[in-house]
């Protein structure tokens, strides 16, 4: 299956919530990395090429939030396909880096799982 060689970066700085999101992706077939924030993300972003997706919450501590690690993102490593989340903002779409989706906390897995899916692909 193609899906299983895909890598996602799950940047989430709750503990409860990231560990969910990475079951719900890896129960999916797909090969998870998690980030406690922004600038571990990064991090991870310059040592594993092989990353294809991220699903970032916006709302981290430490500095860099989700919106400006999307920004980043996209300059740095347009290919990679980004996923946006929050329980508290919800940014319009002129706010979000080109090609990036934006889902509501709690957001429904199947529609989150369809997405990583689609951009899999």
């Amino acid at each position: 299956m193609k899906s299983a060689k895909q890598v996602v970066l799950v940047v989430e700085d709750e503990p409860l919530l990231r560990m969910a999101a990475v079951d719900m992706i890896e129960t999916a077939g797909f090969t998870v990395v998690e980030a406690a924030d922004a600038t571990q993300a990064v991090e991870i972003l310059e040592s594993r090429p092989d990353i294809r997706i991220v699903f970032t919450d916006i709302d981290m501590p430490r500095g860099m939030d989700g919106m400006t690690l999307a920004a980043l993102i996209r300059d740095r490593w347009p290919p990679i396909q980004i996923i946006i989340t929050s329980g508290h903002l919800n940014p319009p779409a002129s706010h979000l880096p080109a090609d990036s989706v934006f889902f509501s906390k709690p957001y429904r897995e199947m529609e989150v799982l369809a997405t990583i899916r689609r951009m899999a692909v």
